[in-house]
């Protein structure tokens, strides 16, 4: 997906595009780049490097590269961000959120539980737009055991499962910090609602993955809230009124996805507009772009003045040139008058 919110625009624009996948996950891009030639792209359009520092640097000190853009961790991204901008660039940097669901009494339980489970656990929560925080207001804190059956009922399996639900963690390491996260929750008070720790899937022994996983009784002091997990865990917050639910996510420093489930259009308009997050769903979990509006994360979650997608994903791949033109014939007076004042229109 996330290769699609760049060189096809950067290409139709006219430009060239050189990606540089993770080196942890290049599959897919290769994928792509392989369709986009099968698709008749030009040769040399689309160029794909792998690496790690030494390919990042390049693209970031190549004098021939005008853009960058990125995806990814706040290190890395933040590092892109000002390496790039030093050697003149433009730069978009799309990097690392917590992503709140506020969800109000009134809310259709049925459908936000469904949507929750489904926005945390998809992808194996490995997802800059996954939802990991839902925070429950008022009496909409009960829905919380509701949540486990459902949770319950995903299948985790190997990636290549057109039946499973949530694969495995992209590595040792993943799975390593993702049970960190679990634990320091529990020893720092959080109730552990469902445990997916030590999920195993047939044939795959040594494989890395975490079944969903649900803390709750969470608070903002804790581990497991303040760091983005990206994993199938879903972190449940209660706070007792609307504007209690609205002072906790603006206090968190990502800006980079937030929804509210209710049937209150007054509520939904309000969230609107006292929220500081750049992406805003409305009963809608994750609330990511279509062509034809632009990515907007913002605060922690972005470095940069120009976003992916819509028209500010236009204006970054595109150059603007003001050509002013004066033409005039030799025998009119005035090509024969020298004039110090700035050539204004209308001027006689």
């Amino acid at each position: 997906m996330i290769p699609l919110w760049m060189f096809p625009m950067a290409t139709v624009l006219g430009n060239t595009y050189i990606m540089k996948p993770s080196e942890r996950t290049p599959g897919a891009t290769m994928i792509v780049a392989r369709l986009a030639k099968e698709a008749g792209l030009p040769d040399g359009v689309l160029n794909v490097i792998h690496g790690t520092t030494d390919a990042v640097n390049f693209v970031c000190d190549a004098p021939q590269i005008r853009a960058v853009s990125f995806v990814g961790s706040n290190r890395a991204g933040e590092y892109i961000h000002d390496r790039a901008t030093k050697s003149g660039k433009r730069v978009q940097s799309n990097m690392g959120s917590k992503n709140h669901a506020v969800i109000l009494p009134d809310a259709n339980k049925e459908t936000t539980l469904n949507a929750l489970v489904s926005a945390a656990f998809g992808a194996a929560g490995q997802r800059c737009m996954a939802l990991s925080v839902a925070v429950f207001v008022g009496d909409a804190a009960k829905w919380i055991p509701e949540l486990v059956p459902k949770a319950k009922g995903l299948r985790v399996g190997a990636g290549s499962d057109p039946k499973a639900d949530l694969g495995p963690l992209i590595s040792k390491q993943s799975l390593a910090r993702v049970h960190e996260l679990i634990a320091s929750g529990v020893s720092q008070g959080a109730q552990l609602v469902l445990d997916g720790r030590g999920a195993t899937v047939p044939g795959f022994p040594r494989g890395n993955f975490v079944a969903p996983t649900i803390l709750s009784a969470v608070t903002p002091a804790m581990r497991c809230y303040q760091e983005e997990i990206f994993g199938p865990v879903l972190v449940c917050m209660s706070v007792p009124t609307f504007d209690d639910a609205v002072a906790l996510v603006n206090a968190n420093p990502w800006g980079n996805g937030c929804a509210i489930f209710t049937q209150s259009g007054s509520a939904a308009r309000r969230f609107q507009h006292d929220i500081d997050v750049g992406q805003v769903g409305v009963n809608v979990p994750i609330p990511v772009p279509l062509p034809m509006f632009s990515f907007t994360g913002s605060r922690g979650s972005f470095r940069g003045a120009t976003h992916f997608y819509g028209k500010h994903g236009i204006n970054f791949f595109t150059q603007t040139k003001t050509i002013t033109s004066n033409w005039r014939f030799e025998d009119s007076p005035l090509a024969k008058q020298i004039s110090t004042a700035m050539p204004l229109l209308g001027q006689s």
